[in-house]
């Protein structure tokens, strides 16, 4: 088989689930993941022969594809914030809306740093971690910080020092129950956390891909307890964060100004909702 022949062959099995330009994406990427030939080549040599080993390759991610498997587990890996990460079933796959929380977190910071010199290192947490990507990319871009994440899940934070290793970041590993945590071991400057918030009623709305495949664990609360996460840790950061601390959250995008009404009981101060690109109210910052 030719790389023409293949490129039409992906076309002719995947377009009716997915968009033309979606199916070029993913032959494109299984291209270059899997022989390490970028599209240059590709448009030079369409005539060029495959293996018969790549071509099972190719097929079984064609298959993949078909039953709606996200292409960044058939490959094994994505990009966030310009950072390369791994990732598999045991974390979500990162979205760009948390790409720009950690650009607000990372701004903040260097804005804090001008007026401001420190002594010390900023102390952050990053509560359900996943693959890692807001604690790795905090630690690649802000300078002198000791970064510590927590997750339920051990497989997950596999993943997470898997990424710390493959950026060359210094991170320190919690394996615990945020739900169940009484203290944490240190005082914290800045706690993040892109915790659960996706109400069992908001399912209808989910799509196949991330439904059938990326945890539910990291998905999903109950839907008369949808901030049962949000509270818990407002609670934890009250007691937990050093004096002018700051708490970033990721949030459900209808629940807002509920969110907002908690932390102003829990008399958190200087709360700021913002929007991401798409007009949706995503992130929420607050002092104590």
């Amino acid at each position: 088989m030719t790389f023409k022949e293949l490129k039409i062959k992906f076309q002719k099995e995947l377009h009716r689930i997915y968009l033309k330009e979606e199916i070029d994406s993913f032959f494109y990427l299984l291209i270059e993941h899997q022989l390490n030939i970028n599209r240059i080549y590709l448009a030079l040599n369409p005539t060029a022969n495959i293996t018969p080993t790549d071509t099972n390759y190719f097929s079984t991610a064609i298959q993949q594809l078909k039953q709606e498997i996200p292409i960044q587990y058939i490959i094994g890996k994505t990009e966030f914030y310009g950072l390369p990460f791994y990732v598999d079933r045991n974390v979500l796959i990162p979205r760009p809306e948390t790409e720009e929380l950690v650009e607000w977190i990372v701004q903040e910071v260097k804005s804090e740093k001008l007026k401001v010199k420190r002594a010390k290192p900023l102390t952050i947490l990053d509560i359900g971690t996943g693959s890692g990507c807001i604690a790795i990319s905090l630690a690649k871009n802000i300078q002198n910080a000791e970064i510590w994440v927590l997750d339920i899940s051990k497989k997950a934070l596999e993943i997470a020092q898997k990424n710390a290793e493959l950026n060359h970041v210094n991170i320190q590993f919690l394996n615990d129950d945020i739900l169940k945590v009484k203290k944490l071991p240190t005082k914290f400057d800045i706690i993040v956390s892109n915790p659960p918030y996706i109400r069992e009623l908001e399912k209808r709305e989910i799509k196949n891909n991330v439904l059938q495949n990326e945890p539910h664990l990291a998905l999903f609360v109950e839907d008369n307890n949808a901030l049962l996460f949000y509270d818990k840790i407002a609670n934890i950061a009250k007691g937990d964060l050093a004096p002018k601390g700051k708490i970033y959250f990721e949030i459900n995008q209808y629940l807002g100004k509920e969110t907002l009404a908690l932390l102003k009981e829990k008399e958190f101060n200087n709360i700021e909702l913002r929007k991401d690109i798409f007009g949706n109210e995503r992130m929420i910052k607050a002092n104590f």
